[in-house]
């Protein structure tokens, strides 16, 4: 059934026989084969059934969001894209989401990039250089002075810091530098067209900077403190565990296990609903950052202060296998 097309059909068996990631290899050929029909002059009702279908396997049954998701892309654009995310890849761990997210980002860069270099050429600005270089948004953006006060705006803003936002789940090297060009655009963008974000990311290009700048590299005790003074200052009862959740997710992706564990050890404790970086799975658990910094004093001591017998025993469980 699935090598005839008959996707929806052979799901009915496949669901309950293999696993999906064995179906994800079969489904992403038939994709193009369907794309490639629709895309020809004589493009009939059988292509794009069989789109409907994958689509429904790939994303809405979660056998490969990413696939779904850069189907959207190709077929719907970019705002039914960010919509089917939200209701259908956003449940996900963070390891699912992941590569759907990638598609995202990297259609929204590759987007923006071709859009301003148009505009850039159009007013006599030599693009060639920046297109070649490692991190080429920000290249255009300096070979035009940064487009500082300049009304010009080449993406839906809501697309971009929607995408911003998915992007927190992301974690491979290309993708960050593509969301911090994302982000370095979003900064030049007047305040009037924006939105506010949840905290910490209330500026959500100036917040996003330091993030994904951060994995990167670039200013890395700047983001640092920014999210720690963001973390302190926050209202739990308004903000809830993301702004504290977010600093400890940076500094382990930026290495600082140590850091990491003292901050999430000050986590609150009433019952608050996980932020999104727990839900999604995103942050350590507090043996594996006592593990990973060879602190097992400051988790114990925080088990003892917060009465948390569970991980106290745990954790020495865990020190007794190393």
């Amino acid at each position: 059934l699935l090598e005839a097309g008959q996707v929806a059909a052979a799901w009915m068996y496949l669901r309950a026989a293999v696993s999906p990631s064995e179906v994800a290899t079969r489904l992403a050929p038939l994709a193009m084969r369907a794309l490639a029909a629709t895309a020809s002059d004589d493009a009939d009702e059988e292509s794009s059934r069989m789109i409907e279908e994958i689509l429904g396997v790939a994303l809405w049954e979660s056998a490969d969001p990413a696939l779904g998701i850069g189907l959207i892309l190709e077929t719907q654009g970019t705002c039914n894209a960010i919509t089917a995310y939200e209701q259908a890849v956003s449940r996900l761990p963070a390891s699912r989401q992941e590569p759907a997210a990638e598609r995202l980002v990297a259609h929204l860069h590759a987007d923006l990039v071709r859009v301003v270099a148009e505009d850039l050429q159009s007013r006599g600005i030599d693009t060639a250089a920046a297109l070649g270089a490692e991190m080429p948004l920000v290249a255009l953006l300096d070979a035009a002075g940064g487009l500082v006060g300049d009304p010009s705006i080449h993406v839906d803003v809501s697309h971009l810091q929607s995408v911003l936002r998915i992007a927190r789940v992301c974690a491979e090297r290309a993708t960050l530098r593509r969301c911090f060009e994302l982000a370095t655009y979003g900064c030049r963008l007047p305040a009037e067209v924006t939105y506010p974000g949840e905290p910490p990311f209330e500026n959500v290009a100036e917040a996003s900077r330091h993030f994904f700048g951060a994995q990167i590299g670039r200013d890395v005790e700047s983001a640092i403190a920014s999210f720690r003074r963001a973390a302190a200052t926050a209202d739990p009862d308004v903000a809830g565990s993301l702004p504290l959740d977010t600093l400890v997710l940076l500094l382990v992706r930026v290495g600082r296990a140590a850091e990491a564990l003292q901050a999430a050890v000050d986590r609150p404790r009433d019952g608050m609903p996980p932020s999104t970086l727990q839900a999604a799975g995103l942050l350590p658990s507090l043996v594996e950052l006592a593990r990973e910094s060879g602190a097992w004093s400051v988790l114990l001591d925080a088990c003892r202060r917060y009465g948390d017998e569970v991980t106290f025993a745990a954790a020495l469980a865990a020190r007794a296998a190393e």
